[in-house]
């Protein structure tokens, strides 16, 4: 139960394996990585955790609590900010319909650099550099 409210009352909202090991032994408890690894895929089987796989190499995982969400990932430091836009949903139900899908499920990842002063790796942003997604 601890592992849940872990989850329920950290800033951090998606979590390794690793991180939630750390506080755990922070909080003085006794417990195995090999336990906090088999009770969050229990956790995650029960419904009550989602697990990602972003491209930072190793699985995260948040609290599922219904809603939808979609995720920005610094591909720098691995920092995830959720995220939801309507007419990013109302886009991509269009496009389905469009070629004959109708959707059960789906999930957006944006990989991308972090801006944030705290990035321990915030690359060099150099202004009018060229990016073909902002010339349009």
């Amino acid at each position: 139960m601890r592992i849940l409210e872990l989850f329920e009352q950290s800033d951090t909202r998606h979590m390794s394996a690793e991180d939630v090991y750390k506080r755990l032994q922070t909080d003085g408890l006794d417990v195995g990585l090999a336990t906090v690894y088999r009770v969050l895929t229990q956790f995650e089987q029960a419904g009550l955790l989602e697990r990602h796989h972003f491209e930072t190499g190793k699985a995260v995982f948040e609290l599922n609590q219904g809603d939808h969400h979609d995720h920005l990932v610094c591909i720098q430091c691995g920092h995830v900010e959720e995220f939801y836009d309507p007419e990013i949903e109302r886009r991509q139900a269009s496009v389905a319909r469009e070629r004959g899908f109708s959707i059960h499920d789906h999930s957006l990842q944006i990989y991308a650099d972090c801006i944030r002063e705290s990035c321990p790796r915030k690359p060099i942003i150099k202004e009018n550099a060229e990016n073909p997604l902002t010339q349009q």
